[in-house]
């Protein structure tokens, strides 16, 4: 069969358009392997993934619910249940059940475990019983700590407010975006004080446990305050909110990546004598996205991979490089 030259020419642009979106799906399948800090960038999975509230009928009553949709990657999804709430709006810290979930087109059907079932859309997670009755229906939320954007108060150092606050850190960088990138420690140091940061994961859906976005904010240098993209996880001492080793949140207050986050941390140095000798634990109180997770926690020795050893002397603010792209903004330091 002889074919036309318009014809070859025809088939020679669909194989190249082919081509092409075989390129960029390859091109987004790696970003999201390797970190996504641009939700445009983020595959199809993304919209999904996020916290859903409402209430459903459940043995003649209704009850509020709330449902944490997590990510994993080629169409899979992890969904948590939370009777009550979500963490920090009325979930009682007790029980929570998991459901596995799969997209299908435009919608993702959860069919495997004691968690929630039904359908879920992009912004709707409708809930079914066995037969397929409809017990109510979950609006997708995106919440917000209400300490984002706090302004310093009178006296207050700011560490990082913008581009031009990089000159106070040593090998500071900034992203195009102008915001503060990972592996870098403040030139200042501290005693008492209290930090407020924000703070950006990346989106990686294949990645597992403590690959999956992390980084940490050590105080003096010395303890650290894990960050990480638990969103879902049960909050672990090495979770986002924990003080690595030493102490798991009360509550696992992380949002979805691709997400801005808090932490406010009131911090007390440790206290040594005129010999050198320590006479009191460093101690510190942690608030996650506004809610009190830590409480006067002591902290008997530095934590696990800190940069500094423990002395008299004041520390900087280091935030870790793990190998992840993460963000920071508005950091500042309030001395006691």
């Amino acid at each position: 069969m002889t074919m036309s030259v318009r014809s070859g020419q025809f088939l020679s642009r669909c194989l190249l358009m082919a081509g092409l979106v075989g390129l960029l799906t390859l091109q987004t399948q790696a970003a999201n392997k390797n970190g996504v800090l641009d939700p445009s960038q983020a595959d199809e999975d993304y919209a999904f993934q996020g916290e859903y509230s409402g209430t459903i009928t459940e043995e003649g009553a209704e009850v509020k619910l709330g449902v944490q949709v997590i990510a994993l990657g080629d169409g899979k999804f992890r969904a948590v249940g939370y009777p009550g709430g979500l963490p920090g709006d009325g979930w009682d810290g007790e029980k929570r059940v998991e459901s596995e979930a799969t997209r299908d087109g435009d919608q993702v059907v959860f069919v495997k475990g004691d968690g929630p079932h039904g359908r879920l859309t992009k912004n709707k997670l409708t809930i079914e019983r066995a037969d397929g009755s409809v017990m109510g229906t979950l609006r997708k939320v995106n919440r917000k700590s209400p300490t984002l954007g706090k302004k310093p108060p009178k006296g207050a150092i700011v560490l990082y407010g913008g581009k031009d606050d990089v000159k106070n850190w040593k090998n500071g960088k900034v992203s195009e975006d102008d915001w503060l990138q990972h592996g870098t420690q403040s030139k200042q140091t501290f005693q008492d004080h209290k930090l407020h940061l924000e703070f950006y994961l990346c989106y990686m859906p294949h990645a597992r446990g403590q690959a999956r976005s992390n980084s940490g904010c050590y105080l003096q240098g010395r303890y650290e305050v894990q960050i990480l993209d638990s969103f879902g996880l049960s909050g672990e001492d090495n979770e986002c909110g924990g003080i690595y080793t030493v102490s798991k949140p009360r509550v696992n207050m992380c949002y979805p990546p691709l997400t801005w986050q808090t932490y406010d941390i009131d911090f007390t140095a440790p206290k040594f004598d005129e010999d050198g000798k320590k006479i009191a634990n460093a101690k510190m109180t942690v608030r996650h996205n506004g809610v009190l997770i830590q409480k006067d926690v002591e902290i008997p020795s530095p934590t696990r991979a800190a940069p500094n050893k423990e002395n008299a002397d004041g520390g900087p603010v280091f935030i870790q490089n793990h190998g992840n792209p993460l963000r920071f903004r508005n950091v500042w330091v309030l001395e006691k």
